[in-house]
């Protein structure tokens, strides 16, 4: 234990992988953006090289590291690495919401109170991490504090050689007389470094140098002297090998309370870990679309997920009162030492690729921890029968899940964008083929960031009008935890001047709630306003094949294009459904009413006559009356079918992906669309 705690919480995690976060987020997909950012390992969509430079256009930290390495291009050039990298983080997450699961089921106390215990730890987490860790963190310090009393007094009082225990040369002798009797129970010492990884993917939730002070100079000195007194106290009293049994019987009912505390706070650390793992996925397309609350203003990564918290509550509940501590334990013990296989993994890439550090160091810290890891994880396979196959099915249901979204994704982009048009068919769209103008905004959410979405094409196509001003808008991620709000949109010109169509590509992190934004309307006219103000101005810009996009800065600080003025609130008329009392007959049952609805909205006016604005003034006045005349969004719906003759499997994928997809709890933007605003356009996509 001693060794083991030293290794791998302390050297490996605090004090090397600690220092490769993400702008303050960790986890495995932490790693992996890293990795993708500072090498072309990306499978993801916002990672194509297509769209690369538009994602990457004036973000910090995102250029090209300067010394390109034998190392970076063989891996970039080797596209089954890059599969590779995905699974490995793909693996990890799952690792960590698996811990989520098991941990939490694990308790010394009887099922029903523990199920009681389950059913209020998961009631809390909407609260959120700071106001749960202002009360939890009081006992995490007490049950510290008491557990190295405790065994500062075992040592003292049983055993005061076992100090010489720590010595090199019994580790030594042990590796060196191992046999299966001694091997197997490897497993069970995972238990006490338990939550190392959940550490480091709680990052988001806490800082940096909190976690590393914390746990250097509080948490590893006090559980090395609690084990050493647990240690000399068995050396004395070979049949009792329980923490309990090393208590005194005057603090005993002390330790019970507080053990019991104390396993409640672990619990929290590993839910609070599987929010943020799975809201790491989401932003990276990796896991079905779920409700994220952000449950602080001031550290954005403390989240929660109402759905992913209920889920986890049953499966906990299930495991609880369906399996014994020894079959759960074996199965987090596996999911212990699988997490951290797979940190080891990208970290060797991360001191290669990102820190550019010899390859020699690099595999020096593979083959180090990895052998260590590898030979608790075959001392965990051994097990397999006691327990841990729990993990297996959980880990496959999981990867699947991921797989499948992922899989849909993909394809879906790829249909995209090898259907998309240009914006030559779009202009020679002209009256004489029946095609009109309406007046008014329509916007158009597309994922890809070049040419008119196939949707759309099928739109007009069918139905030949569209609206005086167009704007396509593509919300995308970046590998990075936030995008400031003066580097969040970048602004351009479809076409001529004439046609009024503008290209929006809005980016933010995968912390980021930017498509929660509730005035988001707003904020997009504006800055298309911004950007017809300085299009012809000497601003540096990116030249791309659809002409110059600008990243339009944070308007609070100079933004005069567009003057917005706060006006009554529009009134519409909305049909609601009133349910009569059960004497009616059932004609009569339901009756619409009408409810008038107030919907606040912002006025845009134009600034006052000035020389550098008369060039633009009449372009920024369309742009206002359009707004006034009304604003539509066009929202396309795929529908995925399997191509005729494709294998089982694929099938089996597709049909997986869009049952998913029917039952996401969270829209594909939240942005509070009114529903007579909404054109919902949908295509069959034959994958």
């Amino acid at each position: 234990m001693f060794w083991t705690m030293t290794f791998i919480p302390l050297v490996k995690y605090a004090f090397i992988v600690l220092r490769a976060d993400d702008k303050g987020e960790g986890g495995t997909f932490a790693l992996y953006s890293l990795l993708c950012r500072h090498a072309k390992v990306g499978l993801l969509p916002n990672h194509e090289v297509a769209d690369d430079e538009l994602l990457t256009y004036e973000m910090e930290k995102l250029q090209k590291p300067k010394v390109e390495s034998r190392a970076r291009r063989a891996i970039e050039k080797n596209k089954s690495s890059h599969y590779l990298m995905l699974f490995l983080a793909l693996l990890g997450a799952c690792m960590v919401i698996a811990d989520g699961i098991l941990t939490p089921a694990i308790s010394d106390v009887p099922v029903p109170t523990a199920c009681a215990i389950l059913v209020g730890l998961f009631t809390l987490q909407h609260f959120g991490t700071h106001k749960i860790g202002f009360i939890f963190a009081p006992v995490v310090v007490l049950w510290l504090l008491f557990i190295g009393g405790v065994g500062l007094y075992n040592i003292l009082y049983w055993n005061r050689q076992v100090t010489r225990a720590v010595s090199p040369k019994y580790m030594y002798k042990f590796i060196r007389n191992m046999d299966i009797k001694s091997w197997r129970p490897l497993s069970s010492v995972l238990l006490s470094i338990a939550g190392s990884e959940a550490m480091f993917a709680n990052l988001g939730h806490f800082s940096k140098k909190s976690v590393q002070v914390a746990f250097v100079f509080l948490v590893y000195p006090l559980l090395i002297v609690s084990y050493m007194g647990q240690t000399a106290f068995i050396s004395k009293n070979h049949l009792e090998t329980y923490l309990s049994s090393s208590i005194p019987g005057s603090v005993h009912h002390a330790f019970t309370v507080i053990s019991l505390l104390a396993s409640v706070v672990g619990s929290q650390a590993t839910i609070t870990g599987t929010f943020s793992i799975i809201n790491q996925c989401l932003a990276l397309d990796c896991f079905p679309r779920v409700k994220v609350v952000h449950t602080s203003e001031k550290i954005h990564g403390q989240v929660y997920i109402p759905d992913v918290n209920w889920i986890l509550m049953v499966l906990c509940l299930t495991i609880t009162i369906c399996f014994e501590d020894k079959s759960i334990g074996n199965a987090t013990g596996l999911a212990i030492v699988t997490g951290m296989l797979m940190t080891t993994c990208l970290m060797s890439l991360i001191i290669a690729l990102y820190w550019e550090k010899n390859m020699l160091i690099s595999a020096c810290f593979l083959i180090f921890f990895g052998s260590i890891e590898a030979i608790y994880l075959s001392a965990c396979v051994s097990n397999f029968q006691k327990g841990a196959w729990i993990l297996v099915i959980l880990t496959v249901v999981l990867l699947t899940v991921m797989f499948a979204w992922h899989y849909g994704t993909m394809k879906k982009y790829n249909f995209d964008t090898n259907n998309r048009v240009s914006m030559e068919w779009l202009t020679d769209l002209g009256p004489a083929l029946g095609v009109v103008r309406v007046p008014g905004i329509g916007i158009i959410y597309t994922d890809i960031v070049r040419g008119i979405p196939a949707f759309f094409s099928h739109f007009v196509t069918n139905l030949p009008a569209f609206h005086q001003v167009l704007v396509f808008v593509s919300f995308k991620s970046v590998p990075v935890p936030y995008v400031p709000p003066s580097r969040q949109y970048l602004i351009g010109r479809f076409g001529p001047k004439e046609y009024g169509v503008y290209r929006c590509i809005v980016r933010y992190g995968y912390r980021s709630g930017i498509r929660e934004t509730a005035d988001f309307e707003d904020n997009l006219i504006r800055r298309i306003g911004e950007f017809i103000s300085v299009e012809d101005s000497g601003t540096e810009a990116l030249t791309s094949t659809e002409g110059r996009m600008i990243v339009i800065g944070n308007l609070e600080q100079g933004g005069n294009a567009l003057i917005p003025q706060d006006r009554d609130s529009d009134v519409s008329l909305e049909l609601v459904n009133i349910e009569h009392s059960p004497i009616q007959t059932s004609e009569q049952s339901q009756v619409f009413h009408p409810l008038l609805v107030r919907r606040k909205r912002v006025r845009f006016l134009l600034p006052p006559e000035s020389p550098e604005m008369s060039s633009v003034r009449e372009e920024l006045q369309e742009l206002v009356d359009a707004r006034d005349s009304g604003t539509a969004y066009f929202l396309g719906h795929a529908h995925l079918s399997a191509h005729r003759g494709s294998n089982f499997l694929k099938k089996l994928t597709i049909m997986l992906y869009v049952f998913l997809d029917k039952n996401c709890r969270a829209p594909l933007l939240a942005l509070n669309i009114p529903h007579a605003a909404l054109v919902e356009v949908g295509m069959v996509y034959s994958i």
